[in-house]
């Protein structure tokens, strides 16, 4: 009889998931349901004050804006993704394009976003541009905006939408995109009919991997959008650091988790319905 080692192997990966993700998690979520102590941290007593708070006006128009911006940034990243992943995928050059989308994985992330504030700053690259066409005779205030913070996300997070979406594009049989065009639909009626339902999974994985970071945000509307373009992560942040309300800024990071739970559980979903669609397809087609 066969011993199985599956249990050996897989213990030292459930150890680590349990003392840096589980517990961790743990904390948070009891700390969100404690009362804030007197000189900050948390009083050991049951209170539901933090997940009242979450309902004040302030709070509310932060995760609104929040909102705004991360549904913003997702849709401008899946509109330059597709027709770059397609490109790519059609592309005789795949493993060069491919090359060009992961270099800015090589540079720090900080980097990256000082990178913006040097083209978008008053003295930054595009002011002193558009001053020397005489296009604008004073600069204008691209930074520390709803429109700075959307730019800079959708820039950092679009090779997450890239890679998933060239990974499903490339598997996908072209021919019947011209068996479309023999049948009469023009270009843009083959691509929205034949195209796009055949890589839905690789489209909702790209809004999941854009939606997901860009929602829950620190680094980036804290250095080019300002005070008036906070997001939930820099609330988080405020809350633990400045206003040491340790009880709301769990509960907060306990509702960014549950949105970010909810939605790979809806990919996850997805996925299995398209696995099971797929199997149902060759079984009716050999029958």
């Amino acid at each position: 009889m066969k011993k199985n080692y599956g249990y050996y192997y897989i213990t030292p990966l459930a150890l680590w998931l349990s003392l840096f993700f589980v517990i961790p998690l743990g904390i948070i979520f009891i700390f969100s349901f404690l009362e804030k102590g007197l000189y900050g941290g948390v009083n050991l007593h049951f209170s539901l004050a933090a997940y009242k708070a979450l309902i004040s006006p302030s709070l509310l128009k932060i995760l609104w804006a929040t909102l705004y911006m991360a549904t913003a940034s997702t849709f401008l990243i899946i509109m330059l993704a597709l027709p770059t992943a397609y490109f790519i995928a059609r592309s005789q050059h795949k493993n060069a394009l491919l090359f060009l989308i992961i270099i800015p994985f090589w540079t720090n992330f900080l980097i990256r976003i000082y990178a913006w504030i040097a083209i978008l700053g008053n003295n930054g690259f595009l002011n002193q541009f558009l001053l020397k066409l005489g296009l604008i005779h004073d600069y204008i205030q691209f930074l520390y905006n709803p429109l700075a913070v959307i730019i800079v996300i959708t820039y950092t997070y679009l090779p997450f939408a890239i890679l998933p979406l060239y990974s499903t594009i490339e598997k996908f049989d072209f021919s019947l995109l011209e068996a479309a065009r023999d049948l009469g639909s023009s270009k843009f009626q083959s691509i929205l009919l034949v195209l796009l339902p055949n890589i839905r999974s690789g489209i909702f994985s790209a809004v999941l991997f854009s939606f997901i970071p860009a929602f829950g945000a620190y680094a980036i509307p804290a250095l080019v959008g300002g005070s008036s373009s906070f997001m939930l992560g820099n609330i988080i942040a405020r809350e633990l650091t400045v206003t040491r309300n340790w009880p709301l800024a769990s509960a907060i990071s306990t509702v960014l988790t549950l949105v970010t739970m909810l939605g790979v559980l809806v990919f996850m979903r997805q996925n299995s319905l398209s696995s099971r669609k797929q199997t149902k397809e060759p079984s009716t087609n050999n029958a």
